[in-house]
């Protein structure tokens, strides 16, 4: 199916009236004026930034796909990408980054580090992947990607929003907004609010298991 194009492929409209005429769905025309016009997030974190600067020189030229206005504001920009190793500190300043976008909001994993950590993993202040608190709709491997695989990545994310319904995004649905991310607290370590039941739990249990032994401790002095 060539998604370029904005009438259907099954209708053969002649071709004299080919730029009066079109017959299309009302999701196909949603989509088509989307997937066109997807506005970045202006920001990097590491190296990986770099290489996204590069595909949008005109060399590469992503205004070939519409995504060259890259916004300084998240009220502007519908898809973020996260290029570059994500640390602890720099994690709430994100999450309130992804949480001011207005829906439709996309994300795009840029790197080894923004996917899984990279070869900082292991460090004590990097977060290993940045879907353990946004959802992640594309991945870009590579430490850094170049300019031919972000660009590899935002046709994979078009390919995406052709395949969306307007009767199925979330964004439609009635009821409160169910993407908005609890902004992780930065203290000693990083604290995920959305984990605030289980650690309770954990402490609830730790402080009763504490209770039992002092009281066994105390029936033992008792007897001696």
């Amino acid at each position: 199916m060539d998604n370029e194009k904005l009438s259907l492929p099954q209708y053969d409209i002649p071709p004299d009236i080919q730029n009066a005429v079109t017959v299309t769905t009302l999701d196909r025309l949603y989509n088509w004026g989307r997937r066109s016009s997807v506005w970045p997030l202006m920001f990097g974190l590491a190296c990986c930034a770099i290489e996204m600067i590069v595909a949008q020189t005109a060399r590469f030229d992503m205004a070939r796909f519409g995504m060259e206005v890259m916004r300084p504001t998240p009220r502007q920009a519908d898809m973020m990408i996260v290029a570059g190793t994500v640390t602890k500190k720099m994690l709430p300043p994100i999450v309130r980054l992804y949480n001011q976008m207005p829906e439709p909001k996309y994300v795009v994993a840029m790197g080894a580090c923004a996917s899984s950590g990279g070869p900082f993993k292991e460090g004590y202040n990097v977060v290993a992947g940045i879907d353990k608190f946004l959802p992640v709709d594309v991945y870009i491997p590579g430490c850094p990607p170049t300019p031919q695989a972000l660009i590899h990545g935002m046709i994979k994310l078009q390919e995406k929003i052709d395949r969306q319904s307007i009767r199925k995004v979330r964004w439609y649905r009635k009821g409160p907004d169910s993407v908005e991310v609890p902004i992780p607290i930065l203290g000693p370590d990083l604290i995920d609010p959305r984990r605030n039941p289980e650690i309770k739990d954990a402490a609830a249990a730790t402080s009763h298991a504490a209770t039992q032994e002092g009281a066994s401790h105390g029936d033992n002095a008792s007897s001696h």
